[in-house]
């Protein structure tokens, strides 16, 4: 019996071991309860989540504590109660969580928990309002859109008036230097 006991508790061992490296590689999570979820929507959402670099893993409640105590954080350990799943994001958490969320829209059994983004805990309704925000790729297109705006116009009222120019003298500002 004591040698069972002493196999059991490796695996345990190894399985923290497992979850606490896949937990290190990743700096964001969404916790969310998957009970009532088909394999098929499971799969889906997997498929979704995948298009964001992300990935969804269902780990042992007790392990994943265990994993992230020893990663330093306790706070989530609310978090990890029934059944769970841990969506793993390593870049844009607001666009994984936006995959959740529309997700949850056509299965409405999918309930989002809570989520660790950048080093702070969020509840289920932080994380959905961080959802509705623009993610950092979209906010650098904005940004650079803003900066080329007034760039293009220059560039349109100066060749405006290079046309203007041609028109009434017949040659271009170059050749007239």
């Amino acid at each position: 019996m004591a040698i069972m006991a002493k196999k059991v508790q490796s695996a345990k061992t190894a399985a923290i071991e497992d979850a606490k490296k896949i937990l290190g590689e990743y700096s964001n999570f969404v916790f969310i309860d998957y009970r009532g979820l088909t394999v098929e929507q499971i799969t889906k959402l997997r498929k979704n989540l995948g298009e964001h670099d992300a990935q969804l893993k269902v780990f042992k409640n007790t392990f994943a504590k265990v994993a992230f105590e020893e990663l330093k954080n306790t706070e989530v350990a609310p978090y990890l109660s029934g059944p769970t799943a841990i969506t793993l994001i390593k870049d844009e958490a607001n666009e994984a969580a936006k995959v959740l969320y529309d997700f949850a829209k056509e299965a409405p059994s999918l309930v989002v928990k809570g989520a660790w983004v950048e080093n702070e805990l969020y509840d289920a309704a932080k994380i959905e309002a961080f959802s509705k925000l623009p993610g950092k790729k979209q906010l650098i297109a904005m940004l650079m859109s803003t900066i080329n705006g007034p760039a293009r116009k220059l560039a349109g009222t100066l060749q405006a008036y290079v046309e203007k120019l041609e028109k009434e003298g017949g040659a271009t500002p170059a050749a007239a230097e």
